[in-house]
């Protein structure tokens, strides 16, 4: 059994790891940490779990002195408050699989330039990988001390974005991303903009031209594509639960019929599970529960653009999910244990 340990366990996405987690076969929860809710038991702060995960919640100084005695240490904070626990745990060889910001990208001036904060060390960005399994060696995976755990926002515009970029077919110059995310996005902390009233009956335009999970799709695209490519990025928040829609447009360089284009991109995916390319368009609620990605595309003759459409769960592909596939992988289980979950649809 995989004895793994959870750090920011009472957060929407620690929350649902815990679930991904418990239901996995190969996997020991050992200890979840809240500082928020320490000493209280798990079923206390989510009833779903009565009966079924009565464990209580520790501390910090608890986690870190348990860090040695694990194999993986799941990390589910706000940026800036994991480097100094990632270290912990390479010190310890225990591995690692960050679901914030800290390690994803590769720069530390390009990531104090995004979140206003001084990176703490850059000697361990060497140790990282930035995993999005479908676009990562297994191998490169697996030798890596530390895993970084996309964005949700970056993992949906990755995969739309990916085969075009990888197949010279758009002009990198012309890439557009509009997305829409549920509330859950935001994260479980109390913000005047996340309550109901304030969401509800509403959709809004945020964080437009400064978004964080910008430098991380630049950054991928540009390895994709072997060149610097820059885009435009604009989230919105719409009032759902969870789940992100994705619309990404971009110039075809020259005219391709869709089924071409079709093609490329289930022949790109064709190995990836948790990738589905759809002849129909996608809609969040197809997703919603799952670790899928559902993309289709569409092309306009008249302007000979592209418009590529991806749906995932933010929940899980966009954060427990995927941390969960790249455990998999890190430890060589199937890639798809614990993780064969399809949408709820409603």
């Amino acid at each position: 059994m995989l004895k793994v340990g959870i750090i920011g366990a009472t957060g929407y996405a620690g929350q649902q790891l815990v679930w991904l987690l418990m239901n996995h076969k190969f996997v020991k929860i050992e200890f979840m940490c809240s500082n928020s809710y320490f000493g209280k038991e798990f079923s206390e702060i989510y009833p779903n779990f009565k009966y079924r995960l009565d464990s209580k919640l520790v501390p910090l100084e608890e986690a870190t002195d348990k860090i040695k005695d694990i194999d993986v240490l799941f990390l589910a904070l706000p940026h800036g408050k994991s480097s100094n626990l990632v270290k912990l745990a390479v010190e310890n060889k225990t591995k690692v699989i960050d679901l914030g910001a800290d390690f994803r990208l590769d720069d530390p001036e390009v990531f104090s330039q995004w979140y206003k904060i001084n990176f703490n060390f850059p000697e361990l960005i060497k140790d990282a990988v930035y995993s999005l399994p479908e676009l990562k060696s297994k191998e490169e995976i697996q030798n890596a001390k530390i895993v970084a755990n996309p964005g949700c926002y970056a993992t949906a515009s990755l995969l739309a974005l990916a085969p075009l970029v990888k197949h010279n077919l758009i002009d990198i110059n012309s890439i557009i991303i509009d997305a829409k995310s549920g509330v859950s996005g935001a994260g479980r902390s109390l913000k005047t903009g996340s309550l109901f009233c304030e969401c509800n009956e509403s959709i809004k335009a945020y964080g437009v031209g400064t978004h964080r999970h910008t430098a991380e799709i630049e950054q991928e695209l540009s390895i994709i594509g072997k060149e610097k490519i820059t885009t435009l990025f604009t989230p919105h928040l719409v009032p759902m639960n969870r789940g992100i829609l994705a619309v990404s447009y971009a110039n075809l360089k020259t005219s391709k019929s869709l089924e071409d284009v079709l093609k490329i991109y289930k022949d790109f995916y064709s190995s990836s599970y948790f990738v589905r390319v759809l002849d129909y368009l996608p809609e969040t609620r197809f997703v919603k529960g799952s670790n899928y990605c559902d993309i289709s595309l569409k092309i306009d003759p008249r302007t000979n653009k592209i418009i590529v459409i991806s749906a995932i769960d933010n929940l899980i592909k966009g954060a427990a999910g995927q941390a969960v596939q790249n455990m998999n992988i890190l430890f060589n289980f199937n890639e798809f244990e614990g993780l064969e979950y399809l949408g709820m649809n409603i």
